[in-house]
């Protein structure tokens, strides 16, 4: 391993103010927690004294048995013109109780004029006495040397000048921070290799995505020389996000052998990403590198033939490092390659040459040109494979369903849906109520069975997607309802294709539960991964 790079996770600070990211304390500290797992270095808890929340966060975080993580709390230098130990910014990251401060100061001359509106040389002075007041306060303290790189290229001489004001008011760290995210790679190498040389303090790097390089620029900050790499999972932050510690944690420590977390932190990354998106009701790309569902699956026939053989043959690191997990999608593209590594990951027996095998094939291709969408379909794609191979029983068979909706006299809406079942060659008739004509629909089939399967109650709807397929039809469109289910333990997804919306509801609702049953009578499958996954078998 080549030296140590120190990790600073800013998801609970910079992260948050990406668009649509909005975090409570709880979310907070269950975050922290996940990111000491890992490994993470420093956490930004957020800045002590700007809002009550973040206050609380300080105060709550304290009870935390962390491991490995220090937590930091972010602030600026000095207002202008006052004494550092007047100032209720400094005064509020002491009374945070952290061990780490991260302030800011402004390296760029057109800022200090523009902005601050002072002169560069009461700029200077703040930033040294910011500095020295928390050191003698004894905090470990991290200047962020805000539009460092557009500084520089403006003027040179100044912003060397801020950056080592901090070095001599005792700074642990110096970051040198691309803030409006346009600096390229070769500029990046160029500057932080002049800094590293110039600076006795270690030298840290933090990268906006503005030009979708703030990974590239991270790593190039560590050819360059940087000690410390500065981001938020998942690449969160504000207008195109920040440096994504996904990414960069990987690059540096599997491609580059620097050494960032432990190899078995490491293995956690992938859930760590998900748990934070979850959190954060952020939606994952499916195909985030390294982290993301579809970053090792393989669709291609060709692929998946040739990765049978050897996984190198088209994945650039094994997913397992990552935490990930190699995948086979199966598409109208796909050939019995496909089909086989996924009757093989179930524990089915599937012959190339057999003419049920072809068939299944066929299958979902007819399938998905009515509309059906295969990839990544593991839960109904499973019961699809069983139901071949005889595995399964039907534990139920619908007989008929309906819907009726209207308007009460308190002009609300109402739904109620009738729904004839047969189990166990029992005739099961239902009505139920609902919010809605899904909803409606969803109490009834419940009520129906939970009679005669009752761990039924377990399960439940965790989220509902209609997407219209052809759209130049208008309201005569043929819609995909897709329905994400859980018990608690696992989640999946199933599908509905119609001209109706109510029947293809119907059809992933149906489907969901008859995975939930199956699976308390065949052996466990992980289905963890919250995307989209299960189709309906129809």
């Amino acid at each position: 391993m080549n030296k140590q790079i120190k990790i600073f996770d800013t998801t609970l600070r910079d992260g948050t103010q990406g668009e649509g990211v909005s975090l409570s304390v709880e979310d907070k500290l269950k975050i922290t927690k996940k990111l000491d797992e890992l490994g993470i270095h420093y956490i930004e808890g957020g800045w002590p004294g700007s809002n009550s929340k973040d206050g609380e966060f300080f105060k709550q975080v304290q009870q935390l048995q962390l491991k490995h993580a220090k937590i930091t709390a972010f602030s600026s230098t000095r207002k202008k013109h006052i004494a550092a130990h007047e100032d209720q910014n400094l005064q509020a990251v002491i009374a945070s109780g952290v061990s780490v401060a991260s302030i800011f100061g402004k390296s760029w001359d057109f800022h200090v004029e523009k902005a601050l509106q002072t002169s560069l040389e009461e700029n200077v002075r703040m930033i040294e006495d910011s500095v020295q007041y928390l050191k003698a306060n004894q905090l470990e303290v991290i200047y962020l040397a805000e539009h460092f790189f557009d500084g520089y290229k403006h003027n040179a001489h100044y912003a060397m000048e801020t950056i080592k004001a901090a070095e001599k008011g005792g700074a642990d760290w110096i970051v040198l921070c691309d803030t409006n995210g346009g600096t390229m790679p070769g500029e990046i190498t160029e500057i932080v290799s002049y800094v590293t040389n110039q600076m006795t303090s270690p030298v840290g790097i933090h990268t906006h995505n503005d030009c979708e390089l703030a990974v590239a620029n991270s790593i190039a900050a560590v050819k360059a020389g940087a000690t410390q790499v500065q981001g938020t999972i998942n690449g969160y932050g504000e207008r195109c996000g920040n440096a994504n510690l996904c990414s960069v944690i990987p690059n540096l420590q599997v491609k580059l052998e620097y050494e960032c977390i432990q190899t078995t932190q490491l293995q956690k990354l992938s859930s760590t990403a998900r748990f934070v998106s979850e959190i954060a009701n952020m939606h994952m790309p499916l195909n985030q590198p390294f982290v993301g569902s579809s970053a090792f699956a393989h669709k291609g026939g060709i692929h998946v033939s040739a990765i049978l053989r050897h996984p190198k043959t088209y994945e650039h690191i094994e997913p397992a490092k990552v935490g990930n997990r190699q995948r086979v999608l199966v598409s109208e593209l796909a050939g019995q390659s496909n089909l086989v590594f996924k009757a093989e990951e179930l524990g089915l027996e599937l012959d190339m040459k057999n003419e049920k095998t072809k068939h299944i094939i066929q299958e979902i291709k007819q399938l998905e040109h009515q509309g059906y969408q295969f990839e990544g379909a593991d839960a109904s794609l499973e019961l699809m494979l069983r139901q071949a191979s005889g595995t399964v029983e039907k534990m139920f068979s619908v007989q008929s369903f309906k819907v009726n909706v209207g308007k009460t006299t308190d002009k609300s809406v109402h739904s109620e849906a009738v729904v004839k079942l047969k189990v166990d060659e029992q005739e099961v008739y239902t009505v139920a109520d609902g919010n809605g004509p899904v909803n409606a629909l969803d109490n009834a089939l419940r009520k129906s069975l939970i009679q005669y399967f009752p761990h039924i109650k377990n399960v439940h709807l965790t989220d509902y997607k209609v997407r219209v397929i052809n759209e130049t039809d208008a309201t005569a469109a043929k819609v995909r309802v897709l329905v994400e289910s859980t018990d608690g333990k696992n989640t999946w997804s199933t599908v509905g294709v119609s001209s109706n919306v109510i029947d293809a509801s119907w059809r992933a609702l149906i489907d969901s539960l008859r995975y939930a049953l199956i699976g308390q009578s065949m052996p466990t499958v992980s289905m963890t991964d919250t995307s989209e996954k299960g189709i309906n078998n129809h």
